[in-house]
């Protein structure tokens, strides 16, 4: 039964220490807090300071302890190989305590931090798990990242070691991650002491004397047991893409983290102990931290592990399949995936296959959901479509139409309600806040909500710079939106220039900074482009430099494999537009805004896709007359 959203939320903002307090109580303690809330040192707050505990063990070891051992706590399924692996919570658990044990004998202890670039295997989980039964600090940088944007992440974090799959599968190719590796090693200043390689049989990789393997460093390895930190003390930095081309490295601690994501399960997705919930999602991705590892584990929930695509591994049906096979009553995914399904199979034909009379509940997130993905989704699965709304810096939900809260009807293409803890305001670009209807910058009044980050890694000069300095008392969540007068959150855009493609936020700037090294171009800007898959996809304008004369499709060719070889095909970097000039400022700063829009639909009444010649025609003649 649904609790009541609005003394939730209430008691969350007016009295949010005891509301906190009494959340906290759902998690295993070694010591309790001098304080719910730190405040004296703002705007660096911090939850349960003083309190000890250990996140693997509140994942793990407590729901042995309490007679659920033998419940899966893992379902892992590859779409790419066919292997399918079940773990129990007393089999993950000796997983990760000999796992621990390889990362001890190398000198891994509480505060290190440790690399982990892997592909979606179970063998990634355990990295992790590992890293936190320890206290040391993990890092999951996404297996699809290149080597320089890896050596980056490398240098900013001075992990004490790595730990890497040989590579990666994807349909239709071998994505070789050694490699990779080896090269942004070489690129780095920071060099960590060694890599611990999981050879998988589909490419094995060639060691060197760095290396080590990691069943052989599990032969003679001693399970190691949980080590108490401080609920202040950081449980993993993600990077995420920066607006210099420098990733910020978000840091999200164990004490709030741990409190906060175990309430959401009940409370945001509606699941409880021993249900299954899938995240179709990538562990490089904050989703997956939340909502593959941690999150459901904390709640005693049995999660799900999917390597492979929705479609063409080797049909739209994959995901029903999956939800079938394993009893999933909850999943969660990006809009993308949802239209990607829908683009292969308009009549669901494929989902009359599976059996998932157990399904409760589809949530979305990532990207906004267009209404008419949400409504046909609603309709093909005969459930509840819920779409919510956070980033990598929150760790879980802003704003959500919830499952185990009253938040009211779904109202298509909002992202519902905010929820308990987060004090949501839109404000205009004075400062003030803006009545219902208003849009503007969403923005989150201060202190956050446990669980979202205090700051970044060795950056908090950065961490006010980019988040609280436009809006002094308030995070400035980077996005533009409106809330109506029944408090649904819209939102509607990014307000710098981040773009979201497939749920995953790249800077334009990065783009740009890789197109600028190109002989051939002068100038560059980079906007998204909408696009009916993946929401977003970055276009570039290239102006070339004087006196070159060059086919239009070799030099989009070589710009797309510079991007790709640099940053990654995370980027879906494929067009490019060759312009005469780029509107600018009288100063020579480039207008942006200008070119954006042209095409986010502001001039059409239906957005440019990204294969539209007409428009794209238009565009270029509107620039190449200005």
């Amino acid at each position: 039964m649904a609790k009541d959203y609005e003394s939730a939320f209430r008691r969350s903002i007016e009295s949010p220490e005891e509301f906190w307090a009494e959340q906290a109580e759902g998690i295993s303690w070694d010591k309790p807090w001098d304080t719910v809330l730190d405040e004296s040192n703002p705007p660096f707050y911090r939850w349960f300071a003083g309190a000890r505990l250990n996140t693997c063990y509140n994942a793990l070891d407590r729901h042995i302890e309490a007679g659920r051992g033998d419940q899966p706590a893992l379902y892992f399924d590859s779409a790419m190989t066919g292997a399918k692996r079940k773990y129990t919570f007393s089999e993950l658990r000796d997983e990760v305590a000999l796992f621990a044990g390889v990362l001890s004998r190398q000198g891994v202890a509480r505060g290190d931090r440790v690399i982990i670039y892997m592909p979606m295997v179970p063998e990634a989980l355990i990295a992790m798990l590992a890293c936190a039964r320890l206290g040391a600090v993990h890092s999951v940088v996404f297996g699809g990242f290149a080597a320089r944007e890896l050596a980056t992440r490398i240098d900013d974090a001075a992990p004490r070691l790595v730990v890497a799959g040989s590579c990666g599968l994807e349909p239709g190719r071998i994505v070789e991650y050694k490699p990779l590796l080896d090269e942004a090693i070489e690129i780095a200043a920071n060099k960590p002491g060694c890599c611990i390689i999981l050879q998988r049989d589909e490419c094995r990789a060639e060691m060197n004397e760095r290396d080590i393997d990691w069943q052989e460093a599990l032969q003679d390895a001693t399970p190691h047991d949980c080590v108490s930190v401080e609920a202040t003390d950081p449980l993993y930095i993600l990077y995420t893409s920066g607006t210099t081309g420098q990733p910020k490295g978000v840091v999200h601690d164990n004490g709030g983290h741990a409190v906060a994501l175990n309430w959401t399960m009940e409370n945001v997705y509606g699941v409880g102990t021993g249900d299954v919930f899938w995240a179709a999602s990538d562990v490089g991705w904050v989703v997956g931290h939340s909502y593959i590892v941690y999150g459901p584990l904390l709640r005693g929930c049995t999660t799900v592990m999917f390597e492979g695509k929705p479609v063409g591994t080797p049909d739209a049906g994959e995901f029903w399949r999956v939800i079938a096979d394993y009893g999933v009553n909850v999943m969660f995914t990006a809009p993308t995936a949802i239209r990607a399904i829908r683009r292969e199979d308009p009549s669901g034909e494929l989902l009359r296959h599976h059996d998932l009379s157990q399904y409760r509940t589809q949530f979305v997130a990532g990207e906004r959901c267009d209404p008419e993905t949400l409504l046909w989704t609603r309709e093909l699965l005969g459930v509840p479509v819920l779409d919510h709304w956070w980033q990598t810096e929150t760790a879980w939900a802003i704003a959500a139409n919830a499952a185990g809260l009253t938040t009211g009807e779904v109202k298509a293409g909002s992202a519902g309600k905010a929820m308990p803890g987060w004090d949501v305001c839109i404000l205009d670009d004075e400062g003030s806040e803006l009545p219902p209807g208003g849009q503007g910058a969403v923005v989150c009044r201060l202190p956050m909500a446990p669980g979202a980050f205090p700051t970044l890694w060795n950056a908090d000069d950065r961490f006010i710079d980019s988040y609280l300095n436009e809006f002094p008392g308030y995070y400035q969540t980077g996005d533009a939106g409106l809330m109506d007068e029944d408090g649904y959150l819209y939102i509607m855009s990014r307000t710098d220039d981040v773009i979201n493609v497939a749920g995953h936020r790249l800077s334009t700037g990065a783009i740009e900074e890789v197109l600028a090294t190109h002989t051939d171009v002068a100038e560059c800007a980079v906007t998204g482009i909408h696009d009916e898959l993946k929401g977003q996809v970055p276009m570039a304008f290239l102006v070339l430099k004087a006196g070159v004369e060059r086919t239009e499709a070799d030099l989009v060719g070589e710009t797309v494999q510079l991007v790709r070889d640099k940053i990654g095909p995370v980027a879906a970097f494929r067009k490019a537009l060759v312009v005469k000039r780029l509107p600018k400022t009288r100063s020579g700063k480039i207008l942006r805004r200008t070119l954006r829009n042209l095409v986010d639909g502001d001039n059409y009444s239906v957005p440019p896709t990204i294969d539209d010649p007409a428009i794209l025609q238009e565009i270029e003649d509107r620039l190449g007359a200005a």
